[in-house]
């Protein structure tokens, strides 16, 4: 039972996915592999081949005998099902529909930039946190992944830029941003399960730099005073949206129970505590936030704080009354923030022609 006042957003039980080897820390890998009969070192052999090399076919783990690849198959079933692949960007940008093993979709995008290759991965199957311009927040809440489903995201494009098919020469995923479906705070443990998986050294995990993480948030104020105590230097985006509760309590309906001041409050703290910069996410909605008295609310909001803001032009779903901002009120929200010396850029807008905003593959798939 939670204790009392804590935070409870469960999703709707389905089908619980398998325990596979990316959700057991290394402790619980030997556990489990000596359950299955095997020595325990056979547990860091198959992390090396799945984290350290990338392999995920026993088959061709010479090192194990096939009678034990055989034996510690238990510990790695089959997650994620490709279901639909688009590109764009002449192939830096890869964005995929899986098929959970309850039948669940979720959506992951593989980016590459100059210097950088990017995740976004997606935490939740939909979401419950209910935003209106959002296709995922339309959908709702189906249930939270698993830290193997969402580990598996990024296996998946580690993969393919290993395999040389993503363009440039860049050989690993550096980056990876959990801005896909779903809220990340609200399926906590899951989120920092994989976070370790995916910063741990091999054979524990996948080796990257907390550094290049970033957890998003509508603003799940304790979650996220917890994440500050996890002494992580993950970056943190909050997607904010509007600097007035009056407006935000519409657009983030959680709004209604820790408003504008609490989250930023929250935010500041975790600034203070791990060093790392704050990114502000704000989605550029045509005449509902873009207005410059908003632009320059938020800026004295924001001013003298460790902070960035990141304008989102709003890629606008299919029936949805909500869409991107015209070219000039852009301009002008960017001048009110500049000239109040509050950092800002405009987010480079991946994916429009391959249904690029979340959940958007979801919702259209049979």
């Amino acid at each position: 039972m939670p204790a009392p006042g804590e935070l409870v957003f469960d999703a709707p039980a389905r089908g619980k996915p398998p325990v596979h080897l990316a959700d057991l820390d290394a402790s619980e890998r030997r556990s489990a592999v000596a359950a299955l009969g095997l020595p325990e070192f056979r547990a860091d052999q198959v992390s090396r081949h799945w984290f350290g090399r990338l392999e995920d076919d026993p088959a061709t783990w010479t090192d194990l005998s096939p009678a034990d690849r055989e034996a510690i198959a238990p510990l790695l079933p089959h997650l994620l099902t490709p279901v639909q692949t688009l590109t764009c960007d002449d192939g830096a940008t890869v964005k995929t529909l899986w098929r959970l093993h309850d039948g669940s979709r979720v959506e992951s995008v593989l980016m590459g930039y100059r210097d950088r290759i990017t995740m976004c991965v997606s935490s939740q199957a939909g979401c419950g946190m209910n935003c209106p311009f959002c296709a995922t927040g339309q959908a709702g809440l189906t249930r939270n992944l698993s830290t193997a489903e969402i580990v598996e995201q990024v296996l998946a494009g580690a993969r393919l830029v290993r395999s040389g098919a993503f363009p440039g020469d860049r050989e690993r995923v550096s980056n990876v941003v959990f801005m896909g479906m779903g809220e990340p705070l609200a399926n906590y443990r899951a989120l920092m399960g994989a976070i370790h998986r995916l910063v741990e050294p091999v054979p524990e995990g996948l080796g990257m730099s907390a550094r290049g993480i970033t957890v998003s948030t509508v603003g799940l104020v304790p979650r996220i005073r917890e994440l500050a105590g996890e002494g992580l230097p993950l970056r943190l985006a909050v997607s904010l949206h509007a600097p007035d509760d009056e407006l935000r309590d519409t657009l983030v309906p959680i709004n209604t129970r820790y408003p504008v001041a609490e989250v930023l409050d929250a935010a500041w703290d975790y600034a203070e505590r791990t060093g790392r910069r704050v990114s502000i996410e704000y989605a550029l909605i045509k005449d509902v936030n873009d207005q410059r008295w908003r632009a320059e609310l938020l800026a004295k909001r924001l001013r003298g704080h460790l902070v960035h803001v990141n304008l989102i032009p709003l890629n606008p779903t299919p029936g949805s009354q909500w869409t991107a901002s015209r070219p000039e009120d852009e301009r002008a929200f960017v001048r009110a923030l500049e000239e109040a010396h509050v950092p800002v850029t405009v987010r480079d807008t991946r994916g429009r022609e391959i249904d690029g905003a979340c959940g958007q593959l979801a919702a259209a798939a049979p």
